[in-house]
């Protein structure tokens, strides 16, 4: 799923998430558009065979057919890609924790991931959120995102089914780069001794973690070499080297820093796991304006995804320059 420089596309939007998506480019978010949109993506094969490792879904999107009938599934096995499923139920207000979140989704959780098994789920997703602020992160919130982020990896491990373990550090807000570095150590300390306290083999996950970057309304620049140094320095301290990958997410970086943090990491050198990319807005933002609803757009679109999916398989490869997205997609 890390290896070789292909990466994870997160295809998981939820219903609330892919309709804002579809408003900002004037497209209904309707059954047959969302499985028209995914069906586009799926079936660009240079991007899927060469570029795409696997693919996290969401409720939705498993069970639904192209529009020739073939399960969605498929396309993603034929491309010799890996089917994945997001499984949580999203981030709700904590009691207790004000301004912070818990996220929800393990009551029958052990249930729902026999029949994605089923359906085809090789691999699943959870993403905590844990938000920088005044007084916050909390330890209370903190703790319990860990310990739900550890008995969602157990059940997927006793499942058969790889768990990506994903806790965000948010880069909303104004807070510096060294304030970002400070909660996302003790974010992934705390969520790592969860993982050991329920018996989780290392061997058999992959971690989704923030990159260390500055809050979006940071008046601080950064470049990317000072990201990519404190990310790999984070990484070392707190990610042991029996974990196999490590797929980052975007957040709300641009297509371009996503990317180019990325490269700077892998050139870094010396790296105990193998580095890649999971992203999902960073991945599809370009496609989805090239595409705009349109079936006549089909090409742009998948000229727009497998552009941005290859310049981030070359950043997964220490292989990327800046005037690669000068190039036409």
């Amino acid at each position: 799923m890390c290896a070789g420089g292909k990466g994870i596309l997160a295809a998981d939007e939820s219903s609330s998430t892919i309709k804002k998506r579809f408003d900002a480019i004037g497209v209904e978010s309707t059954f047959d558009n969302r499985r028209d949109y995914r069906e586009m993506l799926f079936r660009s094969d240079e991007a899927m065979t060469k570029y795409i490792s696997g693919v996290i879904l969401f409720d939705e999107t498993i069970r639904q057919k192209a529009k020739d009938g073939t399960p969605l599934v498929e396309l993603i096995q034929k491309a010799d890609s890996i089917p994945g499923i997001k499984v949580d139920a999203g981030a709700k207000p904590q009691p207790g924790a004000p301004g912070e979140t818990i996220t929800e989704g393990l009551d029958g959780l052990g249930g729902r991931l026999k029949e994605y098994y089923d359906l085809g789920a090789r691999f699943a997703k959870w993403r905590a959120v844990i938000d920088i602020g005044a007084g916050i992160p909390s330890y209370t919130s903190l703790i319990a995102n860990a310990q739900a982020l550890a008995r969602y990896a157990a059940l997927c491990q006793e499942a058969n089914i790889v768990p990506i373990v994903e806790p965000e550090v948010l880069m909303d807000g104004d807070h510096d780069i060294d304030r970002c570095y400070d909660v996302t150590e003790w974010v992934l300390k705390e969520v790592f001794q969860q993982l050991f306290y329920a018996r989780i083999r290392l061997e058999g996950m992959v971690l989704k973690p923030n990159m260390i970057v500055p809050g979006m309304k940071s008046p601080k620049q950064v470049s990317y070499e000072q990201v990519a140094e404190k990310t790999v320095r984070v990484l070392k301290n707190c990610v042991p080297s029996a974990v196999p990958g490590i797929a980052f997410l975007s957040g709300g970086q641009s297509d371009e820093a996503a990317t180019g943090h990325l490269d700077a990491m892998i050139k870094i050198g010396n790296l105990p796991w193998n580095l890649t990319f999971s992203y999902g807005r960073a991945l599809q933002a370009a496609p989805q304006k090239a595409w705009s609803g349109k079936p006549e757009n089909w090409g742009a679109g998948q000229a727009a995804f497998t552009h941005r999916a290859k310049m981030n398989y070359l950043a997964a490869l220490g292989k990327w320059a800046a005037d690669e997205e000068k190039k036409a997609a």
